[in-house]
């Protein structure tokens, strides 16, 4: 597995920072990494050491699971995650039923910070095009990049 055939699997913050990320292999699935993703991710507050446990995550259909959604439940996180068509179509069908899947729609608009974070980490070249042939130094790129988000914007110019 190379820099050429990975998949970064990210968790950003309303700020378009990356408080965690996975790199797999091109053929994972994103469902199966949202719990490892997630538990990585620590949360900053204005005070105080980082916690564990955000107020809401937000993600798109590829995370809508059950076992996704059980996870969250357990931790009280509030799962912002819009609901796939055959999972209402197979709640319907199943004896068990279960409970309809709440999501809000305002919440999930701001789901596009994460967009914007892998733009911010796509511009450079190297993360973009993935030129680096090795798991390591693809991986060292998107530490090095992942940490000048959190410095500062390197999309804006000093003054």
């Amino acid at each position: 597995m190379g820099g050429q055939t990975s998949k970064i699997h990210v968790a950003g913050d309303r700020k378009c920072r990356p408080p965690a990320f996975i790199l797999t292999a091109g053929q994972a699935a994103d469902s199966p990494q949202f719990i490892p993703v997630l538990g990585r991710a620590r949360v900053r507050g204005p005070v105080g050491r980082p916690r564990t446990r955000p107020d809401a995550v937000a993600g798109d259909k590829a995370y809508s699971s059950r076992g996704n959604r059980a996870h969250l439940r357990k931790r009280r996180i509030k799962a912002v995650i819009p609901k796939k068509k055959d999972q209402a179509a197979n709640r319907k069908k199943s004896p068990q039923g279960g409970r309809p899947v709440s999501h809000d729609a305002d919440l999930h608009k701001e789901r596009n910070t994460v967009e914007r974070l892998i733009n911010k980490l796509k511009a450079w070249r190297g993360i973009a095009t993935r030129y680096d042939k090795t798991f390591d130094n693809y991986l060292a790129g998107l530490h090095l990049r992942a940490s000048m988000t959190w410095l500062r914007d390197p999309t804006r110019t000093i003054r």
